[in-house]
């Protein structure tokens, strides 16, 4: 017959004391015409008891040491001795293994593939905004003083699973559906851990909580298609207004910077039309003080510049009255005479 003290398993249950002093007295019974070798056999027996204090932790392992049920003291990993039983008694749980609860399931054959079984008692609950959801969770956990969770609880491991399941259902019915089935999901398990290891202090188990996942979360079955098309349309929202942002962020800049162009554009042929018109000022003023000086030659000097400017653009016809002629001869009479050709026959 075995003992369940949390993991920690216990050997077969050793005689009473009683029982022991009825062995022995019958054992002093048969040996008592053995003579000289019943002093022998007796000091052996005593060297093989106080041998049988002789015991090993190993380096994953922590020795508690308890005298009469009392704790006495915490050994460290080594060949280490205690005085034999029913005087002392070692425990060897192991402290640095990670260990694994599951909350919500239970895998029935690891795989792969692998097998789970649903426990929808553990795992169906209320959220904040009253929704029902199906939420499983894998706690993983080790020991982190090994006399408190030998004897200050007397089920850790029961302890741990109902403290995991209060966590989650607090958790859970203070956050929203949305929450927990999309972004929410790494502040509930932070949430939970912290909550699950305030718990477990509390009750001096000498547990630590190394990490919380979530395994999943969903709707009931019996809406389940419901919720898939909500969240469908929530992502689609989302991905709507991402490209809303991402056109307005696209188009926004080209319209301040087209902005920024024509106002740099406006400024420019502003300063171009201020600086144009402060020439032609200057040079007008220039001028006017050059007439103002000389009239005559001033205003045949200027006649002189603009019909250079003009004459070349004007055909030109020079003639010489030494040589004789008029005018007539460079009228366009051919043209005239054509167009009154046209109108007299338009006339007819």
């Amino acid at each position: 017959m075995q003992r369940d003290l949390g993991d920690q398993q216990w050997p077969q249950r050793r005689p009473s004391t009683e029982d022991l002093i009825k062995q022995l007295k019958g054992f002093f019974k048969r040996r008592r015409k053995g003579g000289k070798a019943f002093p022998i056999v007796l000091a052996v027996l005593f060297l093989l008891w106080l041998a049988s204090g002789i015991y090993m932790v190993s380096p994953a392992e922590e020795g508690v040491v308890r005298r009469f049920g009392k704790m006495v003291r915490v050994t460290s990993q080594g060949l280490r001795y205690h005085l034999p039983w029913p005087i002392e008694e070692v425990d060897t749980p192991k402290v640095t293994e990670i260990k694994r609860l599951e909350i919500g399931f239970r895998t029935v054959d690891p795989g792969p593939p692998a097998r789970y079984q649903f426990i929808e008692k553990e795992s169906l609950m209320l959220t904040g905004d009253e929704n029902i959801v199906d939420a499983q969770i894998i706690v993983q956990y080790k020991i982190k003083n090994a006399p408190d969770y030998l004897f200050k609880v007397k089920d850790p491991k029961g302890t741990l699973q109902d403290a995991s399941e209060a966590a989650l259902r607090q958790v859970i019915g203070a956050s929203t559906i949305d929450d927990a089935l999309t972004v929410g999901r790494l502040r509930i398990q932070q949430d939970i851990k912290a909550l699950l290891q305030r718990i477990m202090d509390g009750y001096q188990s000498g547990i630590l909580i190394t990490e919380v996942k979530l395994q999943t979360v969903r709707p009931p079955k019996e809406v389940e298609a419901a919720f898939k098309d909500v969240v469908s349309a929530k992502e689609d929202r989302e991905r709507l207004i991402y490209e809303a942002r991402g056109y307005q962020e696209d188009i926004i800049p080209k319209a301040k910077g087209k902005a920024v162009q024509m106002i740099k554009g406006a400024q420019a042929y502003r300063a171009e039309r201020v600086a144009r018109a402060k020439g032609d000022a200057a040079r007008f003023l220039s001028i006017l003080r050059e007439f103002r000086k000389a009239k005559e030659v001033t205003r045949k000097r200027l006649y002189l510049e603009t019909m250079e400017a003009i004459l070349p653009d004007v055909r030109k016809f020079i003639i010489d009255p030494k040589v004789g002629g008029n005018l007539l001869q460079f009228l366009p009479l051919e043209m005239a005479e054509g167009s009154l050709k046209k109108g007299a026959k338009e006339t007819k």
